[in-house]
């Protein structure tokens, strides 16, 4: 009877530890729960892994989908229930998350700081730049993103980071590149994928670039004829800048670069070139 006696009493002791132990719990992770859905910007991705360093273990990421709180769009990656598809929630995700140097660059850019837009020529999709061997991951590749957008594989730069600025679009953070490093993309491009002329327009509009930058950019740069056009469009644009440019510090290779069928010869900069741009 004693014994009895004492095995309900340590069944009820039992029970009672795991019943507090359990709301305890359950209360953590209420608290995790709502910190995830108030801390991160609505339409940013949220990939797996990252939320494991973050303290939220699979057992319980796997327990809010159940729940509803959360949903896949893919392989290691998810939304908060509600959330659209946004290119720019993919790529934060990609660069702070993930750790890949992707971007948007080029002419898309450049929109992005105030520069393309005066041309009215309203690009249909969004320029992405990443490094040439990059994989990119499947949930990005095959989800609809509420913007089109086309990848350029390139390795531009000695230092991949070097020219990239930050940009918010509706309260999530990303990367892009600045107005030198974008401009610069576009002239990568050229003349097969992008147009001389384009270009250059877009170089009149640069007026305000800080020559310290453009340097270190120049500087930096791999491609010959990129850096060549770079320089002769912002001297034939009369840029105030230019003049603080150290040409001497800068790898501008040697032998003509033909960029044209039948076009001008610009000695300075040994570029062949259409004739309305020499």
């Amino acid at each position: 009877m004693i014994l009895l006696f004492y095995l309900v009493i340590i069944i009820y002791i039992y029970a009672h530890y795991n019943i507090r132990n359990m709301d305890e719990e359950a209360k953590v992770n209420r608290s995790k729960i709502n910190k995830l859905m108030q801390e991160y910007s609505k339409g940013l991705v949220l990939l797996s892994s990252w939320l494991v360093s973050k303290g939220y273990p699979y057992e319980l990421q796997q327990q809010y989908r159940r729940s509803g709180w959360l949903k896949s769009i893919g392989k290691g990656a998810m939304l908060k229930s509600g959330d659209s598809l946004l290119l720019s929630g993919a790529l934060a995700a990609l660069q702070s998350q993930a750790n890949i140097n992707i971007h948007i660059g080029g002419r898309s850019a450049l929109e992005l700081n105030g520069i393309a837009h005066y041309l009215q020529l309203a690009s249909p999709e969004v320029t992405l730049f990443v490094l040439g061997k990059t994989k990119l991951p499947s949930w990005f590749i095959n989800n609809k993103w509420d913007i089109d957008y086309r990848v350029f594989k390139v390795s531009l730069f000695k230092d991949d980071t070097i020219g990239l600025v930050n940009y918010q679009d509706t309260g999530i953070d990303m990367k892009i590149s600045s107005s030198g490093r974008a401009m610069m993309e576009c002239l990568s491009l050229c003349p097969t994928i992008f147009s001389l002329a384009e270009a250059y327009e877009l170089m009149e509009g640069l007026s305000t670039l800080r020559p310290k930058q453009v340097q270190e950019l120049l500087e930096s740069c791999k491609s010959i004829k990129t850096k060549r056009l770079f320089l002769y469009f912002a001297d034939r644009a009369r840029h105030s800048w230019f003049k603080y440019i150290n040409l001497t510090k800068i790898d501008l290779g040697s032998g003509n670069r033909s960029l044209a069928n039948n076009g001008i010869l610009i000695p300075k900069y040994n570029l062949v070139l259409p004739k309305e741009l020499s």
